[in-house]
Parts: structure tokens; sequence; C-alpha cells
């Protein structure tokens, strides 16, 4: 677990303070996604969880322990980091970057290859084909996907992720947010995120808190949140297609009902009822085959369009 008590910071020079009198508790195991204008204080907040940067009042607790009252470097090999642009070594191969906490922790050889080829396979890639890899051989998407091995790989409870996807394409994105937040979901890990994507914030998060000029302005599930805004500048912020992300936050499988749909187009059962809508509005269709869940069953355009009219009330 992750607490922040009265956690105020203020960088020389500032008008106003970055983070002011902050209190938050992201729950063990849960994903908690930042999210707020530039300049809200969603960096900050994260990066003093590492101790990259220190509050001027106030206490961060990992755990129950005071960050400030331990080594730094000792508290860094216990907390996962993954930043905008990944941060590879570039010299290094993808198996010796992934390998960089367990070796500074002492870890044997043996332990240390398993432990890579595991989490290669855990983010999707070939430990064969990509274990001897250097990142420049990489696309943007296999660099950050060697970015979550790499902070993933001590098995570490806490994870950070600072704008994690903010330099990767718009359709490898998408992709990634969905697979690394399926990822981190059932490894159990305490997840701490900033983005500015809200529909990042929405898609990972368990729970979404919105920030605005140091200070939060609403706490609370991505579901919640889209419903009942806080005030007229979250509602603003989350933006007017409010009814869309809610479908995007709800699987096609929910709302399947038994019986084949002979010669529909087809869509997974976890696939979002937003990429559902977008499938029959593209194809012109009144309903899809659902697949993944066994039995034969089909979700209709009438049940979307229902449910779509829920979402907006």
């Amino acid at each position: 677990m992750i607490r922040f008590e009265g956690v105020s910071k203020r960088f020389p020079g500032a008008g106003r303070a970055a983070v002011e009198a902050l209190d938050l508790v992201v729950p063990e195991g849960s994903v908690c996604a930042l999210i707020g204008p530039s300049g809200c204080g969603k960096s900050t907040t994260l990066r003093m969880v590492n101790r990259l940067v220190e509050p001027d009042r106030g206490r961060v607790l990992v755990g129950g322990a005071d960050v400030a009252r331990g080594d730094p470097v000792l508290l860094r090999r216990r907390i996962g980091y993954v930043l905008q642009g990944v941060g590879l070594f570039p010299h290094r191969s993808v198996a010796d970057n992934i390998a960089t906490v367990p070796g500074l922790l002492g870890w044997t050889r043996a332990r240390i290859a398993d432990r890579v080829e595991a989490m290669l396979d855990l983010v999707g890639l070939d430990p064969a084909a990509y274990r001897h890899r250097r990142p420049h051989e990489l696309s943007g998407g296999q660099r950050q996907r060697v970015g979550v091995a790499r902070a993933l790989a001590a098995d570490p409870p806490i994870l950070l992720m600072d704008e994690p996807f903010g330099a990767v394409d718009p359709v490898a994105r998408d992709r990634l947010q969905v697979e690394i937040g399926a990822i981190l979901r059932r490894l159990g890990k305490t997840v701490l995120i900033v983005t500015h994507d809200i529909d990042e914030a929405m898609r990972m998060g368990t729970r979404v808190v919105l920030m605005r000029e140091g200070r939060i302005v609403q706490a609370d599930t991505p579901e919640r949140i889209l419903a009942h805004p806080a005030d007229a500048d979250v509602a603003e912020f989350v933006g007017q297609d409010r009814a869309l992300r809610r479908l995007a936050l709800i699987s096609a499988g929910t709302l399947a009902v038994p019986g084949a749909a002979p010669d529909a187009p087809t869509i997974a059962s976890e696939a979002s009822l937003r990429d559902a809508l977008a499938l029959l509005l593209a194809t012109g269709g009144e309903r899809l085959a659902i697949t993944g869940d066994g039995s034969p069953a089909h979700l209709t355009l009438a049940a979307i369009r229902a449910r779509a009219a829920q979402a907006s009330d």
C-alpha cells in the first residue's frame, strides 16, 4: 500500500506549490491512475514515492514505512519504475537490460536467466528472438514491453509508471494499455500510473485520481467519475463523450446472449462494448458473434444502444 499524508512540495521560484496538502491511499493490489492538466502535480506526486522528489511537508509511506527514513537506493530497488521513452541502456542487450536489478540484488546467473525468459514471455516477446537484440533493433512498442519486463524483473510489490506509453504510436498504445493492464491486474501489483490520456486512465486504472493545481479534485472508480463528474471542469476534462467512454469499460461478453449468429462479424468476449459498437457501425450489421466464451453467443446493436442510454443518464 502507498499512503500520502499531508504531502506538499514547492519547487524554488515557483508561484505555487506543485503538490499541496495531498492525502491519498493507493490500496495494495490496485492500479491508481493520476491524471490532470499539465502542471497539476501528478508526476511530482509519483516521484515522491521513490524519492526522486523529496516532499517539503508530510509523509509518504510504502507498506507502512516512511520512505524518508530509509536508504533511497534500497527503496528504488524494491519499486519498479517505467517511464516515457523507456530509458533502456542502448549498449546492453534486451536480456541484460531486464537483468539490471536482479544483478544488483546479487541473484545467481541461472536465476537471472530464468527470470529474463519468464519476463519476456510475460510481456509477449519470444525470448529466443529478442533476448540478444539491442534497443535500437526494437519498435517503440517492443521497447516499452522490455521496459515493463525490466521493471518487474525483481518482482517488486510496487510499480510506478510515468507516462509509460506516451512515446508509442496510437495503435500500439491502445494494445499495450489493454495487454499490460491485464498483466498488472493478474500479478496483483500495486501500481501508480501518471498519464495525460483520459482513455488510458479509464482503461488501466481500478481507481482514477484527477488533480488540479496540486490538489485532488476527484478520486473514484472510472465508472463513477464518468457517471458523476465532481464539477464542470472535471466534466469538461473527461469529455462530452462520457457515455462512449463508459462503454469502453464494459466487455462485450457482459451483454452477450446465448445463440449463434451465422454470418455475423465476430468479436472477442473480452473486447469492449465501444469496440463492438464501432465494428457494428463499420459493417452496418445488427449483431455480432461473440468468441472466447465456449458456447455460441451473440451481441445485438439494440443491447449496446440500451446500455449507452443508461450510461448517459
